[in-house]
């Protein structure tokens, strides 16, 4: 009997190439590097630094599959590039580019997001259809080099978790031409909310206005048209913070003063936060998801309780694996072994 191979990928920005230990590296299935951008109409990479790394990594670690994560938060030109024929054909065509001239295995695209202009990039309702069209465009091109070269390149994206990215994707359409879909189940509560809450939360609890979790995004995207065997759940190695926080049910669930910023990662945490300087570790066994608050902060993360039920759940629900966002974020490395035994232990 022949155990299920789970996916373990993880991201990790350029600047920290040269710092991932190989122990970690044999630990993950996937390593997601970014971020590469899009400039008019292709693919670029002259910014990175790191990449001489990759070679190294790609020869000590042959069956860690790397992928370049092209975009990310406020990175545009995907709008743009998707809106014509030539457009898609020329963002395709470098995607080719870069495969044949770095160690990628593939193209991991971080659109943030069809159809939305929120993070100050262009957007149309056109991005809808566009967005099909661009990865079956670029899934055509990686399937041709991939028959020169004799082996299959991977196409995945990054989506959003909640119901807008649904809304502004045509998901059982664009499902087709992705190896799997990473889900960034993180950030669901932050610098959007001022009610408290937890950002990358298994479940909803009760008495949460906003009724997002790892478990409602997966079921969306499911019902959305995504095959579960191509969904990978998110992880999150920093934290969400919450300031002027009225003292009632440890801060959960209350009207802070400030939106959820960006709070320790959680090096930083485990160092300075966990029972430690006034903060007091809580669990919610509704939401599978730890909190700390401190009277007047609270602090919404990831730990090795979470992230082992996240990796309970993906073997009890037969969805692809797990991701995490960021590999620098954790310098204990107890989160990635965490990841590693609860998926093949």
């Amino acid at each position: 009997m022949t155990t299920k191979k789970y996916i373990a990928a993880g991201y990790a920005s350029d600047r920290v190439l040269p710092d991932i230990t190989s122990e970690d590296l044999s630990k993950l299935t996937h390593l997601n590097v970014a971020f590469g951008h899009v400039k008019n109409d292709e693919i670029t990479t002259a910014h990175l630094k790191n990449t001489s790394v990759l070679s190294d990594i790609k020869r000590n670690h042959p069956d860690l599959t790397l992928l370049l994560s092209v975009g990310g938060w406020s990175a545009g030109g995907f709008s743009e590039a998707a809106s014509t024929a030539e457009g898609r054909a020329a963002m395709a065509s470098s995607a080719v580019r870069v495969l044949s001239e770095l160690p990628f295995d593939g193209i991991d695209l971080d659109w943030e997001y069809p159809c939305y202009g929120e993070a100050d990039i262009a957007s149309s309702p056109s991005d809808k259809q566009n967005f099909t069209l661009l990865l079956k465009t670029m899934r055509e091109a990686l399937d041709a080099k991939g028959m020169e070269d004799g082996k299959h390149y991977l196409l995945t994206i990054a989506a959003g978790a909640d119901q807008y990215y649904v809304d502004g994707t045509e998901m059982d359409k664009v499902q087709q031409y992705l190896d799997f879909v990473q889900l960034m189940t993180y950030d669901m509560r932050g610098g959007f909310q001022v009610l408290t809450g937890h950002h990358t939360n298994l479940y909803t609890p009760t008495g949460d206005l906003f009724r997002i979790s790892v478990d409602a995004s997966v079921n969306l995207f499911h019902q959305a048209g995504v095959p579960k065997e191509k969904i990978v759940i998110g992880a999150a190695f920093y934290s969400r913070i919450w300031n002027e926080v009225p003292d009632r049910d440890h801060g959960l669930h209350q009207m802070a003063g400030t939106t959820g910023g960006y709070g320790p990662d959680f090096t930083v945490l485990a160092e300075n936060y966990i029972n430690k300087n006034g903060y007091v570790r809580y669990w919610d066994e509704e939401a599978c998801a730890p909190y700390l608050f401190n009277g007047s902060s609270l602090i919404s993360y990831d730990d090795e309780e979470s992230i082992t039920r996240k990796c309970e759940y993906v073997k009890k629900t037969g969805i692809a694996g797990i991701m995490f966002w960021e590999y620098s974020c954790d310098r204990t490395h107890r989160l990635l072994d965490v990841i590693h035994q609860g998926l093949n232990g």
